[in-house]
């Protein structure tokens, strides 16, 4: 992963110029290339069930975190998407600068009021712009078995919008678990919900029927390796 990255990072800066399509592409070759030396390398696969709910309209993916897995099989299940991120990792050397290239809405933490702000109005703007936004909603990763609160932004998002929810579970971090470096051989399985329509329900609801889906996906695929 560290030397595909010192290879497509700096095209991807190289093409910073250019339509954010070709830096999309850049990067899904990345993505792709990583998840081919997971099987390789770690026969580590995946699975996913569920496409058929992915709308044509871009919407809100509201995902559960466990890993950094689902960072980059995200990018291959639904269509060109950017995500929520912490401002800092753009400042990370070369993997920071080629994420700018590809419409991040970078916030602060620490300023919670003005990072909300900052997802609603940026987060209308690239549905507008016919790209899907990824959101977290338990904020940070957490561990297989375990439940962090589901936070509103990305329905008050979608909500705003107009636009609809698709929850998204997995089980990631059974086989590749928070800061660790080991990866253990498996399938990973990925479950696609129906979409939910944010547009006719407030985001208190909406957040309630993505967690309730969510986290019954867990019950039936977080069971360890």
């Amino acid at each position: 992963m560290a030397l595909s990255t010192l290879v497509i990072a700096p095209c991807m800066i190289a093409a910073r110029p250019f339509s954010f399509g070709v830096r999309w592409a850049l990067a899904n070759r990345w993505v792709q290339f990583n998840l081919w030396m997971l099987r390789i390398v770690c026969r580590l696969d995946f699975q996913v069930q569920g496409r058929e709910n992915i709308p044509l309209q871009p919407g809100v993916i509201l995902c559960k975190h466990q890993s950094a897995w689902e960072t980059l099989a995200l990018q291959v299940i639904f269509p060109p998407l950017v995500f929520i991120l912490k401002q800092e990792l753009l400042r990370l050397p070369v993997w920071g600068w080629a994420m700018a290239t590809l419409k991040p809405i970078a916030i602060n933490r620490a300023h919670k009021t003005a990072a909300l702000r900052q997802v609603l109005n940026e987060g209308v703007k690239r549905l507008k712009e016919g790209l899907w936004v990824v959101v977290f909603p338990e904020g940070t990763r957490v561990a297989p078995g375990k439940k962090g609160h589901y936070g509103a932004s990305g329905a008050m998002l979608a909500h705003r919008a107009g636009c609809p929810v698709v929850p998204v579970a997995h089980n990631a971090g059974e086989y590749w678990s928070r800061r660790a470096f080991l990866k253990y051989p498996g399938t990973i399985q990925v479950r696609v919900g129906p979409a939910i329509d944010a547009a006719s329900l407030d985001a208190a609801e909406v957040t309630a029927r993505a967690e309730r889906w969510i986290e019954a996906q867990m019950q039936e695929i977080g069971r360890g390796r």
